[in-house]
């Protein structure tokens, strides 16, 4: 692997800051998350933002293929000559924005592994995406900030615990893989990153219409931090009345006084059944 400054000096290429570019320039490094994916010649990866392929190149080593969604068309030649010079001919690039790709289409009648040093400004929306998406990827192995990784980690009643905590941890068990310092990356970010891992949940015995209510009770849950789960879940975006949101919270044992960071997933779920039947009186 050549080193990415290096790299993207010989081409005349800078890293995009709008994108988010951090590219990971430590091949030990690169191959000890590759190994911890548990990826062998019958996987099929999605790698979202391969960049210069420092995770690529012993990815596709390891697996049957890899598809990786690259959305920076100046840096995709560097890449395609970075996996010519290592004569690695099973790697798809396609120049496309991860948002706007049809992860279904790439999956067909497989189930994919899903790897990525995600764009900071995007990791959550990326995140939101692949639940959606979960019924065709068995596990996913992102790199984040940080702090967003010990959001996402965090339990009921903490400072962390937020709307995106609950929904990933319903359509996912989440586990960290390796923390990683800010020198392992160029240009070197001003914050360290983790790996998580995500074992998705195909399902939670819920279906799509009563997942979408779920995360909006969610959504409204969090929408006034500040707020009990009444005053919170009153109005907004989910259009309830006090009276409605009052006999669902009775109806599901929740008090009414709490908060939507003290809920476990369970009472999430629980509370999202209840405002379900009510409303359908």
């Amino acid at each position: 692997m050549t080193h990415p400054g290096e790299l993207l000096k010989k081409n005349g290429v800078y890293a995009g800051k709008e994108l988010g570019q951090n590219f990971l320039s430590s091949p030990a490094t690169a191959q000890m998350i590759v190994d911890r994916t548990g990826v062998d010649k019958e996987t099929t990866v999605l790698e979202i933002g391969p960049g210069l392929g420092a995770i690529t190149l012993p990815l596709a080593r390891a697996c049957k293929q890899v598809v990786a969604v690259e959305k920076d068309r100046r840096i995709i030649p560097l890449l395609e000559g970075e996996l010519a010079e290592e004569e690695i001919r099973n790697v798809t690039i396609i120049n496309q924005d991860i948002l706007k790709t049809d992860i279904r289409q790439i999956a067909g009648t497989e189930k994919l592994v899903v790897i990525g040093n995600l764009p900071y400004n995007i990791s959550s929306q990326i995140l939101f995406k692949l639940i959606t998406v979960r019924q065709v990827v068995t596990r996913a192995f992102l790199m984040f900030q940080k702090e967003l990784a010990e959001r996402l980690l965090s339990s009921p009643g903490t400072k962390d615990y937020s709307r995106l905590s609950a929904v990933v941890q319903y359509a996912s068990k989440i586990s960290r893989v390796t923390d990683l310092g800010a020198n392992n990356f160029f240009p070197r970010p001003e914050v360290d990153s983790t790996v998580l891992r995500f074992d998705f949940f195909e399902t939670q015995g819920m279906g799509e219409e009563d997942e979408t209510l779920l995360f909006s009770v969610i959504k409204a849950g969090f929408s006034k931090r500040r707020k009990t789960l009444h005053n919170a879940m009153s109005g907004g975006e989910l259009g309830l009345t006090k009276k409605i949101v009052g006999t669902a919270l009775e109806n599901a044992g929740i008090d009414a006084s709490r908060r939507a960071e003290t809920l476990s997933v369970q009472e999430f779920i629980d509370l999202s059944k209840a405002v379900g039947r009510v409303i359908t009186q």
